[in-house]
């Protein structure tokens, strides 16, 4: 099974249950073969646990989902070593981290010291417990969800964790005949328990090794470089696309070439993916906070003023 078809696949079966939100699958699913998280930011009520739990339902993975609030601790997250009086030994729980999707839901609703319980999971795919260093599973991927409207009881997350999110997307409200099929469809019983698995792991390890191999022109290099470039010297930014965001954005196209069945990126590619994987990666002025999806508009702006490459780079590939 080719990427492309993996790709099909998954969104067909997915598409079962979510209406109208492929674009947020084909994202999912690039993450997923790229070895990136994602964090969907939306309103309640928007779907967002819906489609992490019918994504998740769709792959051969084992899938566990926290529930993050303000009493959560980071041990109930990685796990804990606890004394066995049969054998009289220390022995080691693990925590929901160890498995192939985790559903961090309202991630923002936990303490800073929970939050931070997630960053070497995400980053380096291990936990460390007491002194020992456990590794996650294989493929490992953290889907997390939070609300933008609530203030009272939320911790928002650090830039520092917001950059190891390969991708931030939304949901967004769907159209009136959306509306009509999501009604009908849970009006008579829950679609997510009529859905099954449609590809194994193995088929993703394939997907993702292949992914990996398609070609991207030294060209793409630079103008991956030069929108990063643009964003740090917007005067709205403090701080610009990080070094780790240019690597994402080239993985992330990559990832849209074969959801568009190509093996070789192209610069539209790149301008597809540029928003959700880069515009979570500003931090922006204070007299910017305020103004809503400020930060997109930047990365809009940035994609329109730089000069595009214009090879034909499918004669490179061949």
């Amino acid at each position: 099974m080719t990427a492309f078809e993996l790709i099909a696949k998954v969104k067909e079966n997915v598409s079962r249950v979510i209406v109208g939100k492929d674009n947020v699958t084909e994202l999912l699913l690039i993450a997923l073969l790229s070895g990136g998280h994602v964090l969907i930011e939306d309103v309640p009520g928007s779907g967002k646990t819906m489609l992490s739990k019918a994504f998740a339902v769709s792959l051969d993975c084992e899938f566990k989902r926290i529930q993050f609030t303000p009493d959560l601790l980071p041990s109930d997250v990685t796990g804990i070593k606890y004394f066995n009086m049969k054998t009289s030994e220390f022995e080691f729980l693990p925590g929901p981290v160890f498995s192939n999707i985790l559903l961090a839901d309202e991630i923002n609703r936990a303490t800073p010291k929970t939050q931070s319980g997630l960053l070497e999971c995400m980053e380096e795919k291990q936990a460390t417990i007491d002194g020992d260093t456990y590794k996650t599973s294989d493929p490992f991927m953290v889907v997390a969800t939070q609300n933008p409207v609530e203030s009272m009881g939320v911790f928002p997350l650090p830039e520092a964790q917001l950059d190891r999110f390969f991708i931030k997307t939304r949901m967004g409200y769907p159209s009136r005949e959306e509306s009509v099929d999501i009604i009908r469809k849970f009006g008579r019983s829950d679609p997510l328990k009529h859905i099954r698995s449609v590809v194994t792991k193995d088929d993703i390890f394939k997907a993702a090794k292949e992914i990996d191999n398609i070609f991207a022109h030294e060209d793409l290099f630079g103008y991956i470089s030069d929108i990063a470039e643009a964003t740090r010297k917007k005067d709205e930014v403090i701080l610009g696309v990080s070094v780790r965001g240019c690597i994402s954005l080239l993985k992330a196209s990559k990832g849209m070439a074969a959801v568009r069945g190509r093996d070789y990126v192209l610069p539209d590619d790149i301008k597809s993916v540029a928003i959700p994987a880069l515009a979570h990666r500003l931090i922006l002025k204070t007299s910017m906070i305020s103004e809503k999806n400020a930060a997109e508009k930047i990365i809009g702006e940035v994609l329109n003023e730089v000069a595009v490459p214009t090879e034909d780079f499918a004669r490179y590939k061949l």
